[in-house]
C-alpha cells in the first residue's frame, strides 16, 4: 500500500511551494495561485491548501509531534539537500544517524517540519520509518 497524498495548512501557498519545488525536486502539477498549489514527483504528493484564517493556526513546534518525511535513495542525496536548503537561507539540523537513518529534519515556511532521511534498513530489506 502506498499513501496517496500529504495535505497541509499553509498561510503562504507561494512560499511552500517554492520551498518543495527547489529543495526537493516536486513540480508543481495543479495550481490556484494563492489558494492551493499541488506538487509531485514520482513517488509524493503533497497539497498546499490556504484555508481562511490559516495564519492562525500551527504546526506544533516540535518535529516528535507532527512532520512528513522523505527517504532518499543514499546518505550523498541526503546531503545534497541539506547543503541545498542551507544555500536557499534554511536552517536544517545537522545530518545525523538517528533511529537506523542518516537523517535530519528542518522547518518549513509553512511551520511543520520536514525529515529528510536515507534509511539503512531498507537496503536490507528491513522496514524503516520515522
Amino acid at each position: 500500500m502506498g499513501l496517496n497524498h500529504v495535505q497541509l495548512r499553509v498561510a503562504d501557498v507561494a512560499a511552500n511551494r517554492a520551498f518543495f519545488e527547489d529543495h526537493f525536486g516536486l513540480r508543481c502539477v495543479a495550481d490556484r495561485g494563492d489558494v492551493l498549489a499541488v506538487l509531485a514527483d514520482e513517488d509524493s504528493i503533497v497539497a498546499l491548501n490556504h484555508f481562511p484564517k490559516a495564519a492562525d493556526f500551527t504546526y506544533p513546534d516540535d518535529y516528535w509531534a507532527f512532520h512528513i518525511g522523505f527517504l532518499q535513495p543514499n546518505r550523498e542525496r541526503v546531503d545534497a539537500i541539506h547543503a541545498s536548503l542551507k544555500a536557499g537561507g534554511y536552517a536544517p539540523e545537522e545530518p545525523r544517524e538517528f533511529h537506523g537513518a542518516w537523517t535530519f529534519y528542518v522547518k518549513a515556511p509553512g511551520g511543520f517540519y520536514v525529515e529528510v532521511g536515507h534509511q539503512h534498513s531498507l537496503s536490507d530489506g528491513g522496514v524503516g520509518g520515522s
